[in-house]
């Protein structure tokens, strides 16, 4: 865990990958839990500290995330979710050569609670949630797709999926990528906007994946992440 910014409201830090957001079955020690120990441990608070989880990371993905400090912030932050005034833009590379320089995929997905996993479906099927994403291609080559992605809405497995259905999956995605080598699933959420739940400004915190990791080395990040 990397902290990027925090103040007595939120805190802002990088997600490894492959940790998980939350307490899950695996027991691994996850994101939530060691900001709880951090804070407890640097402001030497009694008990537990609160740390309100306002979104998620699929455990694979890496990136910018934000947590709320007391229970006000994780309200109002929750909220700026809710009207889509949080910009989360992630960047992510494909399987192939993305024909469209920009396109918006709408489907329905349902996930599979005991497999962990998601799939395409009918919009009346029970259980079906529509899924809004807009992709932008930045960069190709003879293998490979650089994209930046905005999701409009927060689906499991989101961006894997609907990159999957649409002919173009993610590198190193186990999951949904029949192709994929093992290795750190090319999924990154670079870029956060929001703004602070108490003084109102207006927050952009950038942070690119690991420039000398495959596949990200295969194109020139640097420039995709000033702010």
């Amino acid at each position: 865990m990397q902290v990027v910014y925090e103040d007595n409201q939120i805190i802002v830090v990088i997600k490894p990958h492959f940790q998980p957001s939350q307490p899950d079955e695996s027991n691994d020690l996850d994101l939530l839990s060691e900001i709880k120990q951090y804070v407890k441990e640097k402001y030497e608070k009694p008990g537990e500290a609160f740390i309100g989880l306002v979104h998620r990371l699929d455990r694979p993905t890496g990136g910018l995330m934000v947590f709320a400090r007391t229970s006000k912030a994780a309200q109002r932050l929750s909220d700026e979710i809710k009207d889509g005034r949080m910009k989360k833009t992630y960047y992510a590379v494909v399987e192939g050569n993305v024909k469209k320089n920009s396109e918006k995929l709408i489907n329905y997905l349902k996930k599979d609670e005991k497999n962990n996993v998601v799939r395409l479906c009918p919009p009346l099927e029970a259980g079906a949630k529509k899924a809004e994403l807009v992709f932008n291609v930045l960069e190709k080559n003879d293998k490979h797709t650089l994209l930046s992605i905005q999701i409009l809405t927060g689906r499991s497995h989101q961006i894997r999926v609907q990159m999957a259905n649409y002919g173009n999956p993610l590198v190193g995605d186990m999951k949904y990528n029949k192709n994929a080598k093992k290795g750190n699933l090319a999924l990154w959420a670079g870029r956060l906007e929001f703004d602070h739940p108490v003084t109102k400004q207006h927050l952009v915190f950038v942070s690119s994946p690991d420039e000398a990791q495959s596949p990200w080395n295969e194109f020139k990040i640097s420039k995709y992440f000033l702010r």
